[in-house]
């Protein structure tokens, strides 16, 4: 079995010939990958600068770094009747076991303890194409639960930030961050939006969302949900000084909305310490905000609206979560992603400047099972 330690975690390796990546025994966190496209290798995760520290934290802390499945989502500060979960849940800061290994896939189980049941994870790669698959299938667990996926793209130089067309925006209602403790934000509690180049700030002007790092020294997240009837979906950020465009593709029936988290030096409490810098979380989620399972099930600004922020879990029908990474080269003058066009061999991405790039992969990956 391919493993070793990686960043002080213990990790499992798979790779095709244009993806290379490995996968945490604890958190099942999907990260370091390196992407080899023509032009040359990119790494686009974030992984935390202490991640070979020690520090009395929470397992997911002390891991953090590129993608990973949470369940519950959210910060789980208020308990759900007598389940009290951790941050973003067990799967995030549990240690996964392995049920089989490849060279080019990795299968993990999980057996939750808070509420009962059993998660298995895939996640493979496809020779030729730049791209990770990831499945998580939820089964042998009865009642309502909030999910999603928390990438964190590292921001070595400026990017652009694009997603699907939304029909509800917001930012964090309540104070994100904690001035007390060393903790600051800059966006206005609450502010809706309909464009992300155009967010309340808390000093009475407004942020543009679409370009990062900004507002350094700030810790910010917000809210979108996908339009509703909508049947595919797509986040990206595009890099024109490293010529490549970073997607995040989904079935947006089973992850409702993206929830992005701005991470810039912010937080200046440890582990933290002000060194989080240019990280960006794109967090493809059915949850309402970074509430956890109790403020998602609960009446909210998100379902009020009309979407989805749980599922009713059923034993006899697992629910099966699909989503694939990817990048893809483009030219430097090709400024931000337009949209992202779901064709039979896999995606179309339509840039700013008109540049169109094919990308291939499994498209039928994409759509998950819900009910």
């Amino acid at each position: 079995m391919k493993s070793t330690t990686i960043l002080g975690q213990k990790s499992f390796g798979i790779a095709s010939d244009k993806v290379e990546a490995w996968i945490t025994e604890t958190g099942g966190q999907v990260a370091p990958v390196t992407f080899h496209l023509p032009h040359g290798d990119v790494e686009p995760f974030s992984i935390t600068p202490w991640a070979e520290e020690s520090h009395e934290i929470a397992p997911i802390l002390q891991v953090l770094r590129g993608d990973f499945f949470c369940m519950p989502f959210g910060g789980n500060d208020l308990p759900f009747g007598h389940e009290q979960y951790p941050i973003h849940g067990e799967t995030a800061n549990g240690n996964w076991t392995v049920e089989s290994q490849t060279d080019t896939s990795l299968e993990m189980s999980l057996q939750t303890q808070i509420r009962p049941g059993k998660i298995l994870k895939k996640v493979w790669t496809v020779p030729g194409q730049t791209v990770i698959y990831q499945r998580h299938m939820i089964t042998e667990m009865t009642g309502p639960m909030c999910i999603g996926h928390h990438a964190m793209v590292k921001f070595k130089s400026p990017g652009h930030v694009s997603v699907s067309p939304f029909g509800f925006g917001q930012v964090f209602p309540d104070e994100f961050e904690n001035p007390i403790i060393g903790g600051y934000s800059s966006l206005k509690p609450g502010a809706h939006f309909d464009r992300l180049d155009h967010v309340p700030s808390n000093d009475g002007s407004f942020a543009d969302l679409s370009r990062y790092p900004a507002r350094e020294g700030f810790e910010d997240l917000v809210m979108v949900y996908t339009e509703k009837e909508s049947s595919f979906a797509w986040s990206a950020v595009s890099f024109p000084e490293e010529d490549y465009v970073w997607f995040s593709l989904k079935d947006p029936r089973v992850l409702s909305g993206t929830v992005i988290w701005h991470s810039n030096g912010g937080r200046h409490y440890a582990p933290w310490s002000g060194r989080h810098r240019g990280v960006l979380g794109v967090e493809e989620v059915t949850s309402y905000m970074h509430y956890g399972l109790q403020g998602s099930v609960a009446e909210n600004a998100g379902n009020r609206a009309g979407y989805r922020t749980y599922f009713d879990l059923d034993p006899k029908h697992p629910l099966v979560v699909n989503s694939i990474i990817g990048v893809a080269p483009c030219r430097g003058n090709a400024g931000a992603v337009k949209k992202i066009d779901l064709l039979d061999y896999g995606i179309l991405i339509s840039m700013d400047s008109g540049e169109e790039i094919n990308v291939e992969l499994n498209a039928g990956e994409i759509t998950g099972t819900s009910f």
